[in-house]
């Protein structure tokens, strides 16, 4: 279920304050993608995707700076510079793309990371490691969307624009990767306090 516009209000208003207040680096940029909404980290972690041009899922400086840049969070140069010093824990220059992501999700209980993961292993049908909209069908529940139930939407509508979620603009590939669908539920979940809310969310989401 994509977040609704209440979880997704909650979580931009609790992130604006959280980076109002943050002093470490890493907890800043965090804020700020989730000030964006659900889809804050799962949008800068394609676009780091766009970036690494020569697929070696590590990031350099100036890729760094390029995604925050074209990402528009409005951070100057010093601050993206801390931010990259923050990632980069061995001084080696480039910064590993999935230990990065792994820092910068917010923290979830094993409890949420598992149901998750059972969620995507239940939509990825064909096992290839992507949910496309044949996928979704049976799995995802699109009966409870608010278009759906007025009559405006059908299924498949509500279907691909739960896919265009997770899509960046002009790079539009109708899929979700395992990585995709954990940045948005991490930003999901930092909006839900209660773990029995997030799993019957989830549950009911994805009819586990």
């Amino acid at each position: 279920m994509a977040a609704t516009t209440r979880t997704n209000n909650e979580l931009m208003r609790k992130a604006k304050i959280a980076e109002a207040t943050a002093t470490d680096p890493i907890e800043k940029l965090r804020a700020a993608c989730l000030r964006r909404g659900a889809n804050g980290i799962q949008g800068l972690g394609r676009l780091f995707k766009i970036i690494d041009d020569d697929g070696s899922r590590s990031i350099n400086f100036p890729e760094f700076k390029k995604a925050i840049d074209e990402y528009g969070l409005g951070f100057a140069k010093p601050e993206i510079e801390a931010m990259y010093k923050a990632f980069d824990t061995d001084n080696s220059g480039t910064i590993d793309f999935d230990e990065f992501l792994m820092a910068l999700r917010p923290k979830m209980s094993k409890f949420r990371v598992d149901i998750i993961n059972r969620a995507f292993e239940k939509s990825d049908k064909t096992a290839d490691g992507k949910i496309n909209m044949e996928d979704l069908k049976g799995v995802y529940n699109a009966k409870k969307h608010p278009k759906f139930l007025s009559g405006e939407w059908t299924e498949d509508q509500v279907f691909k624009q739960f896919l265009d979620t997770f899509d960046t603009k002009g790079q539009e590939d109708g899929t979700i990767s395992k990585d995709e669908f954990t940045n948005y539920y991490c930003g999901v979940s930092a909006s839900i306090d209660n773990d029995a809310y997030f799993d019957l969310m989830m549950r009911s989401a994805w009819k586990l």
